[in-house]
């Protein structure tokens, strides 16, 4: 004889509670998803026309500046450092200038994962910059504020790194 058994009250609750749990775990994944293409909209792609040179003028034309890292390629994920020379606009080397940088991942919206700092001063314009780490591939900036003179003004350096 075969019998027919009907789901009990706990049974049918339990069910209910089930699916419960996967309405919210599936309005956590929208909300998530919603949450990382804002974040991906607000920072946009790499512009095409980026200046990867390693000699710039500032950006009010106070300064030229020019970057040697210790390592070429510049490496991922070890630390190293650069030299950074710094000079007026006709050739003349700034002596004991305050420098200082930060970098930035403008696709990804975070920094470096230290603090680079200007360790000491080479004479002729040249400054050691310690403590440069990148710890992934890609677009990165690296802006310098360069204060001499009672002038203060920026640089950027552009960075594709692989």
């Amino acid at each position: 004889m075969n019998t027919i058994t009907t789901p009990t009250i706990a049974t049918a609750v339990k069910r209910g509670n089930n699916w419960k749990w996967i309405a919210g775990i599936g309005a956590l994944v929208v909300v998530a998803l919603a949450v990382l293409s804002a974040m991906n909209w607000g920072m946009g792609s790499m512009p095409a026309d980026l200046d990867f040179s390693t000699t710039r003028t500032s950006t009010n034309g106070v300064f030229r500046a020019a970057i040697r890292p210790a390592v070429d390629p510049i490496p991922i994920n070890t630390l190293h450092s650069w030299t950074l020379h710094v000079e007026t606009p006709d050739g003349k080397p700034i002596e004991n200038a305050m420098i200082t940088l930060h970098g930035d991942m403008p696709q990804h919206g975070h920094g470096m994962p230290t603090t680079p700092t200007v360790t000491s001063y080479l004479g002729q314009g040249n400054y050691t910059v310690d403590g440069m780490k990148f710890q992934m591939a890609g677009w990165w900036v690296v802006d310098f504020e360069l204060k001499a003179g009672g002038t203060t003004d920026q640089v950027r350096f552009n960075l594709l790194l692989k």
